[in-house]
């Protein structure tokens, strides 16, 4: 196996290009990435084609799963988008939600997490703030709510009527 694909594992951004990974001069490993060609220029809310309209702010960073005790980041060029739907916006990121500081395996497991503990042992674990697991955890519901059909199987519904 390649070292970037392993890198790709670690960091949960299989679905990307890895360009580059380095470590800064804080400790922390920055893995610099880029979409596949057939994933760019996507709106960031409804993932349609859209024409590009500018490259936005230059780098950004997303927090990814920690490496044990050193702190991840994936990086890329996060250029916007016209989208005919939703105006511009920052195109969509295989590796991220829309709208997010954090990669997407770092808030499907922060979720995770707080299905089964407090907020609180949630945020010191992962090392963020106990706003922002709050917000990842409406990202993800959010996101789960959308994918799936809550009557799909349905056959019947039963309506019961009272009289007074």
């Amino acid at each position: 196996m390649r070292k970037k694909r392993v890198w790709g594992r670690l960091l949960g951004v299989e679905q990307a290009v890895i360009e580059d990974v380095e470590i800064d001069d804080r400790g922390r490993v920055v893995v610099a990435v880029r979409p596949r060609y057939r994933d760019r220029d996507r709106c960031g809310i409804c993932r349609r084609r859209s024409p590009g309209f500018d490259l936005g702010e230059g780098r950004r960073r997303w927090r990814a799963l920690d490496l044990g005790t050193t702190f991840a980041y994936v990086e890329a060029e996060a250029p916007r988008v016209s989208c005919a739907r939703h105006g511009v916006v920052v195109c969509a990121l295989p590796w991220a939600r829309h709208d997010s500081r954090f990669t997407r395996a770092f808030e499907d497991q922060v979720a995770w997490l707080a299905v089964n503990t407090s907020k609180s042992a949630v945020a010191e674990l992962m090392r963020v703030s106990w706003r922002s697991v709050g917000r990842i955890c409406e990202r993800v519901a959010a996101e789960t709510r959308h994918a799936q059909d809550l009557l799909a199987g349905l056959e019947r519904i039963g309506i019961e009527t009272v009289c007074a």
